[in-house]
């Protein structure tokens, strides 16, 4: 339980996952996402894949949406710039597409080369056709991926949740 009485936001996304159908998860490993990879891995009704680049995760979710399967996309803000050619097929099949997104380059960041992307997410997701969503506190991730969720598996279009960093927390790095 958090301060603000909310269960941890990673498990209220699993379980959102859980109510969706959502059962395939691609990942880039982050640590943002560790726990609710984690979750999604233990689970033995869902599929998780490690990525080695996240436009990987795109192709792989309308693969998954074609053969029937809901999935979910699990990224870093710093890899949204390697999918923006795959979200074309997106838009253009009108496939949906579910990404959370853990976001750094914000509030609190100790890493200068993380800013430049950080600030660019929502202007290169909305340029590509995806609707995006900021959640900043825990009491409003459930609701916000819940809406996201339906938005992108009911209307078949790319939806975009950014977990802030004031939500999954900031590095401290030492610059030499």
């Amino acid at each position: 339980m958090g301060t603000n009485g909310a269960s941890d936001w990673r498990e209220q996304i699993y379980e959102v996952f859980q109510s969706n159908g959502v059962r395939h998860v691609a990942h880039v490993p982050d640590g943002g996402h560790a726990r609710l990879i984690e979750r999604c891995e233990a689970d033995p009704a869902m599929t998780t894949v490690s990525l080695t680049s996240e436009e990987e995760g795109v192709g792989m979710l309308v693969g998954s949406w074609l053969g029937g399967v809901r999935g979910a996309l699990l990224i870093q803000s710093s890899g949204v710039g390697n999918c923006i050619n795959a979200l074309g097929v997106v838009k253009h099949g009108k496939f949906p597409l579910l990404a959370i997104v853990s976001m750094r380059g914000q509030w609190g960041e100790g890493m200068p080369w993380q800013i430049p992307m950080g600030q660019a997410v929502r202007p290169v997701l909305e340029a590509m056709g995806v609707i995006v969503y900021d959640v900043e506190r825990a009491a409003d991730v459930r609701e916000t991926v819940e809406a996201a969720a339906s938005l992108a598996f009911d209307s078949s279009v790319a939806v975009a949740v950014l977990l802030g960093q004031r939500l999954i927390g900031t590095k401290k790095f030492a610059v030499a």
